[in-house]
């Protein structure tokens, strides 16, 4: 049996991608040091695109590091970003590439990218596009950058802050003259639609995805402009095709909307997310986005394809082969957050060519890959129908029979924290406000009295987020982290009085500095109300903590092992340390706290042996000492059976490969400080 991963670095390596400017160095040397080598493993290895290869694997068969010498680990190197900008990057989310004896990343708020030596961390070159006053969507460094060779012409391709796609010699950093114009390619123009130059109606932080000679790109767009996919040819930067998310008139999926006015006039439905392509079948998987607005469908009437499906199309024409929704009419701002993992799984005695989709909703649908159709049944559920004035709800909703979720689905009473008897009650009187109800209750319209809110699980950023998860081909098991937040969405009406918006979220963001918790963004958006979330304070609209603690159990975050040739969920392991907030509160003095976990949006790393994973928050140890760690588990167990210190939560999602017969695992990290990439390695006289 071929594994995709193994057609997709075959394909990488007759692809095309590249680099930028201020070139400082054409390369160094590094004296090799004695260390053994791992089991039948190259002295070098690669890791050529974001997700390794374009199956969006996250796998490396490479196993020097393993259960006995994880603990043994040591920072080999690192590389701030903190001199990249006027301003420090508190949120990493780059996966850096290897190739040929260099590593490339995005880096900074000014969204840099450089050239380090691998075994070193030495800045090689520096590349970056001044854009002068425009701006785009979606800021930061990004999730990375691809590459292409040839054979002769080594290239690594990167979009801009502004939505501008920038081609460089992987050498030296500088410009490819045949690209573009000087090496940049204007992602705003040639879209089929006019789009404002300098506003940020548009950008993207996705990588590209380079398939042979065709560059695929994406969008996050605003209600501005629909979000439209392309590919372009890798050398010379034109638009070889466009794919458009929203139908025209006349084309496939036109007829889902109610009002074809509506579709007109619909705006994002993009592609933000990674993307994976299989080469052999000729195909590209897009996760595509809700349009305007994420919880609020009035607008946007009917299942309004392609919202909220994978979308194959033809590498070289754009052409749809076919399409699957996962989410009828989304409500819940559950767009497809990463790219589909490609794999060939065995099943009753032949292979399937599958693809699985990790989901906000904490589902994995599994789809044969060559016509979308389920590899297990994906019944329609039915669904209770909300009370907004003018929306349009679905009546039913696919629901995976294989696998089971792999996190909290909808809320109910005994989804709600009970550590003591009187949080308990404290969290009861809270949730008297709420609507609650299995996962696709609909978010509730505001009325006098009540009800403040509809209690959702998983929040809106999951489950599963961007980082995606990880795939084994020898075993066919899938590594997902999810986070389990609680937020509770509220529809009314804006100012004007006349235009339906939600106009409440108790959404809980990422708080890397406080702890790692995830849910502490609820008190501090309780106290930007100027409200109090004091165990006896009144209880008022959009409290939903009590005294920083968050009002449903954990563990809030945690890592699921999926057997895809069965279809059953193998293991799941709490991933990351209690937050210092739980284990020191006052509230909980002599209460037995079990390991909570911590939330974050993470990326699982699988070797031959291990599933690896850095927390996504600090917590003090049992020394004293504030920080993160960078946790293995057994693949077969999900028993931890490694952590190291990390200084920073990891805020990106590892990568691995081996450099002069050494094996290297590269994270990125932030807090408010700034960023790192950490580079963790053997000591020289460790034996695999």
């Amino acid at each position: 049996m071929t594994n995709p991963s193994d057609i997709s670095r075959r394909a990488l390596l007759r692809s095309t991608a590249a680099g930028a400017s201020l070139a400082l160095f054409e390369g160094v040397g590094l004296a090799q040091e004695t260390i053994g080598q791992a089991r039948s493993a190259p002295a070098n290895s690669e890791w050529r695109g974001y997700a390794n290869d374009l199956a969006s694997t996250r796998y490396s068969a490479l196993d020097q590091i393993d259960a006995t010498n994880f603990n043994q680990l040591q920072v080999a190197w690192s590389f701030n970003s903190n001199a990249l900008g006027p301003r420090v990057d508190v949120n990493w989310q780059s996966t850096p590439i290897i190739a040929n004896g260099r590593l490339f990343t995005t880096a900074g708020v000014r969204r840099d990218i450089v050239a380090l030596h691998p075994g070193t961390g030495e800045l090689l070159w520096l590349y970056r596009l001044d854009e002068g006053e425009r701006t785009g969507s979606r800021g930061g460094p990004g999730f990375g950058c691809s590459y292409w060779t040839d054979g002769t012409h080594e290239r690594v391709i990167f979009t801009t802050i502004g939505y501008q796609m920038v081609s460089l010699d992987a050498r030296t950093g500088l410009p490819d003259p045949t690209f573009g114009k000087g090496g940049v390619v204007d992602l705003r123009d040639d879209f089929d639609q006019d789009i404002d130059h300098v506003k940020p109606v548009v950008g993207i932080h996705s990588a590209p995805l380079i398939v042979g000679t065709t560059v695929v790109v994406g969008n996050a767009p605003t209600a501005a402009i629909k979000g439209y996919v392309r590919g372009f040819d890798v050398r010379t930067g034109k638009r070889k095709w466009i794919f458009h998310t929203i139908p025209r008139a006349g084309e496939s999926g036109a007829d889902s909307w109610v009002d074809q006015a509506e579709r007109e006039n619909a705006r994002n439905t993009g592609a933000w997310a990674q993307m994976s392509a299989d080469p052999e079948l000729g195909l590209v998987y897009i996760p595509v986005e809700l349009p305007a607005a994420d919880q609020v469908g009035v607008t946007r009437r009917g299942n309004a394809l392609f919202s909220e499906s994978i979308v194959a199309v033809d590498i070289e024409t754009g052409m749809r082969r076919w399409h699957y929704q996962l989410q009828h009419h989304g409500l819940w701002d559950r767009d497809i957050p990463c790219a589909p993992i490609l794999c060939d799984i065995p099943q009753n005695g032949k292979v399937i060519k599958a693809l699985a989709q990790p989901t906000k909703q904490a589902f994995l649908y599994v789809l044969d890959r060559t016509n979308g159709k389920p590899v297990w049944p994906i019944p329609e559920a039915k669904v209770e129908p909300g009370d907004v004035p003018g929306e349009w709800y679905s009546p039913t909703q696919p629901k995976p029979s294989k696998p089971p979720a792999f996190d909290k689905q909808g809320v109910t009473e005994a989804d709600l924290a009970d550590w003591t008897p009187a949080i308990k009650a404290r969290v009861l009187e809270i949730a008297r406000h709420y609507r609650m109800g299995p996962l696709w209750t609909a978010p509730a319209w505001s009325k006098p009295g009540g009800p403040w809110g509809t209690m959702i699980m998983p929040g809106t950023q999951g489950g599963a987020n961007w980082g995606g998860a990880s795939y084994d081909p020898e075993s066919h098991i899938v590594y997902v982290y999810s986070k389990t937040v609680l937020e509770a969405p509220l529809i009314g009406y804006a100012a004007d009085g006349k235009t339906i918006v939600m106009i409440a979220n108790n959404q809980s963001k990422n708080t890397f500095d406080a702890g790692g918790g995830g849910f502490l963004g609820a008190r501090a958006r309780a106290m930007d109300l100027g409200t109090n979330d004091a165990i006896d304070a009144p209880i008022v609209p959009e409290l939903f903590s009590i005294e920083g603690l968050p009002i449903h159990k954990p563990p809030y975050g945690r890592i699921s092992a999926l057997d895809l040739k069965t279809g059953t969920l193998l293991w799941q392991s709490v991933h990351g340390e209690t937050p210092d907030i739980i284990k020191n509160h006052r509230l909980l003095k002599g209460v037995s706290i079990p390991r909570t976990g911590q939330a974050g949006i993470l990326g699982t790393l699988t070797t031959r042996t291990l599933v690896i994973c850095g927390d996504a928050g600090l917590f003090t140890d049992e020394t004293g000492r504030k920080g993160a760690r960078l946790r293995a588990y057994d693949k077969t167990t999900g028993r931890e059976v490694g952590a190291v210190f990390s200084p920073k939560p990891q805020t990106g999602a590892a990568m691995t490969y081996m450099f002069e017969g050494r094996q290297y695992i590269v994270n990125a990290v932030s807090t408010g400080a700034g960023a790192d990439l950490i580079a963790y390695r053997l000591p020289a006289a460790t034996r695999a």
